[in-house]
């Protein structure tokens, strides 16, 4: 007897839901309400108080969150969000419009979001469940949060196929993060990262079968058949929802893990005041399962991974490696060291020197692998190629490595160990760029960047003016054909020519101490787009000067160099004229704002 009412009851089960769903769905949030993003914490809760909406400031940049959250819960724990991308300013208002829209509008009435709905609601409610919805003329409802998570899902949630959380930015950033949890048209549930579409590094197998993901009362988490029947288990746990608060979050680090807390109960007291983490998080050990993953792992390029005691894992640096970001350290790691040189005449070997690392691997780095072979072997060959970052070295094989490193993770499960070379010196990512400032000065390099760095040309010219008389001790003449005679592949420009292709000197590329650069084109050349330097303040030495410089970055060809292709020195005129760089200047790169991020450096 006691089985057949227990079977009833979970028959009864959905249609009793419905109507205790649609019994506070009769609307305590009419047409025409609204809340303000303010201080004044202003909020429309469920009946029982567990849950509210309304906003919330964010730490960092003070924008305001439209969000549903625990009330009773101290902290106000977060479940979903309208606008996780797109913070709401101070005074902002959302608002349940006299046509039924749920509309989240900035001060000055620019519309920030709104809820997706075609038919328009008569009332609003915030249910004891944790869902907040949009109710239509016939008491269904039309919009519903539990349809559109953000990164948690709770007990009597329901997700369908092509329903998808994803993970926060971080722990504090609610934004969009790196993971993605999806149950596919196929049935299957997926674990991607973003933004990418792949392979998955976690899924249920269930494809083909899958048709729900449901996150019941009782604390289980599993994916269902079309039919209703259980296909997979995602959590197994009983808890009960009279005794304790549950959510089941995507977190940052993207791992699903499911937590409880303490309701105000007698029967609640065996539980800390606090969220507590269930077992068998989904993957059990995050830095295990990316390891065949292709992509930057779960901690970012040339950084590793190791589960912490916590069973959360820990995103570590290599020795001589620091943080991109140590504000973000999913965001991975840079060499604090210049990388070996390949230049050919340029033997570094003996600057370089091996660190090991038990258990230490980055899977998906390899290049060039030798077997049988014993582990100075393995040292040297890494020592002596350039290219190569780290070496592994297990059971007599051994892996040679290249930047960036992939999947980094330290586990017992890896065994051997990785040869990590780093310069034997202290020179520092930063020291080398303050020596390539330095270095940007001399004469050769310069010559790249000349175009646009007019100070630097001061330096040149001054140098090569005193190398050039000290050694050849020659006095040129003054007449422009002396030039055209020593370069007869550089090409003499009168200053009308030169007027007219840059359309009188229109477009200006760039401006420094000795004059302009200014865009322009050649009517009949194959090199059409060219660069026109017009020296200024020129000085009673200034002609002299000037065939210095055309006659010492004449004798200079180098593909990574800027080409001279020629000039006017026509009376008081005195110009240069450059093959056009699109990309502007190498100074701009180094030491400009539009420095190459990490990410892009390592495209490149």
């Amino acid at each position: 007897m006691a089985s057949a009412s227990l079977t009833l009851l979970l028959l009864l089960f959905p249609i009793l839901l419905s109507l205790a769903t649609l019994a506070q769905a009769q609307g305590n949030i009419t047409l025409d309400l609204s809340l303000t993003a303010d201080d004044r914490n202003s909020s429309w809760k469920s009946p029982s108080g567990d849950f509210a909406l309304g906003f919330q400031r964010t730490a960092g940049n003070g924008g305001f969150l439209l969000a549903i959250w625990f009330d009773k819960i101290p902290d106000k724990t977060v479940i979903w969000s309208a606008n996780r991308d797109n913070l709401a300013p101070q005074g902002s208002k959302v608002e349940l419009t006299r046509e039924g829209r749920l509309v989240l509008n900035s001060p000055g009435g620019e519309e920030i979001w709104a809820a997706s709905t075609s038919i328009g609601a008569s009332n609003a409610s915030m249910l004891d469940t944790g869902n907040f919805v949009l109710v239509n003329e016939t008491g269904f409802n039309s919009w519903e949060t539990f349809s559109h998570p953000s990164d948690t899902i709770l007990p009597t949630q329901v997700l369908n196929q092509g329903t998808e959380i994803i993970s926060s930015y971080s722990a504090t950033n609610y934004s969009s993060g790196r993971f993605r949890l999806i149950l596919q048209s196929d049935g299957n549930l997926v674990m991607h990262t973003r933004p990418v579409y792949d392979l998955g590094y976690w899924d249920s197998q269930t494809g083909g079968s899958g048709y729900q993901v449901i996150f019941n009362q009782t604390g289980q988490i599993y994916v269902t058949a079309r039919n209703g029947s259980l296909v997979y288990n995602i959590t197994s746990g009983t808890f009960s929802s009279r005794d304790l608060y549950q959510r089941a979050v995507l977190e940052y680090d993207g791992v699903f893990r499911q937590y409880v807390y303490p309701r105000n109960t007698s029967s609640s007291l065996g539980w800390p005041k606090a969220w507590t983490l269930v077992p068998s998080p989904v993957p059990p050990n995050i830095c295990t399962t990316m390891r065949q993953y292709l992509g930057a792992g779960a901690c970012g390029w040339n950084s590793y991974c190791i589960l912490g005691d916590d069973q959360r894992p820990r995103c570590e640096c290599p020795h001589r490696y620091s943080y991109i970001d140590p504000s973000k350290k999913m965001n991975g790691c840079k060499p604090d060291f210049l990388p070996q040189s390949c230049d050919e005449g340029k033997v570094e070997t003996n600057l370089f020197t091996i660190r090991d690392m038990p258990n230490a691997d980055w899977q998906l780095s390899d290049y060039e692998r030798y077997d049988n072979q014993d582990e100075n072997f393995c040292r040297q060959v890494c020592l002596d190629d350039c290219l190569c970052a780290v070496a592994i070295f297990r059971q007599g094989n051994c892996l040679k490595k290249r930047m960036p490193l992939s999947n980094g993770m330290v586990d017992l499960t890896v065994g051997g160990k990785a040869l990590i070379k780093v310069r034997i010196d202290n020179s520092t990512s930063k020291t080398c760029l303050a020596a390539q400032r330095r270095n940007i000065n001399r004469p050769l390099i310069i010559i790249g960047s000349a175009i646009m760095s007019s100070s630097a040309l001061i330096l040149l010219l001054l140098t090569f003016l005193i190398w050039f008389r000290y050694f050849h001790g020659k006095k040129p003449g003054t007449s422009q054909s002396y030039l055209v005679n020593r370069f007869s592949s550089m090409q003499s420009f009168t200053y009308k020519e030169l007027r007219e292709a840059t359309g009188g000197f229109k477009e200006e590329l760039g401006r420094g101490a000795y004059g302009a650069v200014y865009k322009g084109v050649l009517p009949s050349s194959e090199r059409s787009v060219i660069a026109v330097k017009v020296l200024e303040r020129i000085t009673s030495d200034g002609d002299r000067e000037f065939k210095t410089e055309v006659d010492t970055i004449g004798r200079t060809n180098h593909r990574n160099l800027v080409e001279l292709i020629g000039f006017c020195n026509e009376g008081q005129n005195r110009l240069l004229v450059y093959e056009f760089m699109p990309n502007g200047s190498l100074a701009d790169f180094l030491f400009g704002g539009s420095r190459p991020s990490w990410f892009k450096r390592i495209e490149i």
